[in-house]
């Protein structure tokens, strides 16, 4: 299992398709900051309680500058079904194929199971990796966790 990207590193610029199909684009130096949340599993209990958690802070997030998105080695289909199930408008990017490419490059990606490990990373507007929180498959990462980090890069 490879470590996940460290404090400080430029994160890898990467472009994958979004829940309705769309092509999004993490470029270095973009000029925005982003919270990039990998997670495992669309549908399942945890993911869906803290991507329904990011959904009701996105506002407050966006209004500190900060754009969350959220990656699975889903296919676009399911993760527009669970966005649209579970009320999330922010983009859901489906790391899907070359499956888990993305995940690799931030080395998050559980091959044994073929899908991100639980973690999130927040980006300056540079790109570089200013944050990141790292839990078990199994156990939700808080989403005040994210919101302060935010705002310590904000503020």
């Amino acid at each position: 299992m490879t470590a996940p990207l460290a404090v400080g590193t430029q994160a890898p610029s990467f472009g994958l398709r979004d829940q309705h199909g769309a092509d999004v684009a993490r470029d270095a130096g973009e000029g925005r900051a982003t919270l990039l949340v990998f997670f495992p599993f669309a549908f399942s209990g945890v993911c869906t309680k803290e991507l329904r958690g990011l959904q009701e802070v996105a506002g407050e997030l966006g209004e500190l500058g900060v754009r969350v998105v959220g990656v699975s080695c889903d296919p676009v289909f399911a993760l527009r079904s669970f966005a649209d199930a579970d009320g999330i408008t922010f983009p859901l990017l489906s790391d899907f194929w070359p499956h888990g490419e993305v995940a690799q490059a931030y080395g998050v990606l559980d091959e044994a199971r073929g899908c991100p490990r639980r973690s999130s990373f927040l980006l300056d507007d540079q790109g570089v990796l200013r944050w990141s929180l790292h839990h078990r498959i199994g156990d939700p990462r808080p989403v005040s966790a994210h919101l302060d980090a935010a705002r310590g890069l904000s503020g």
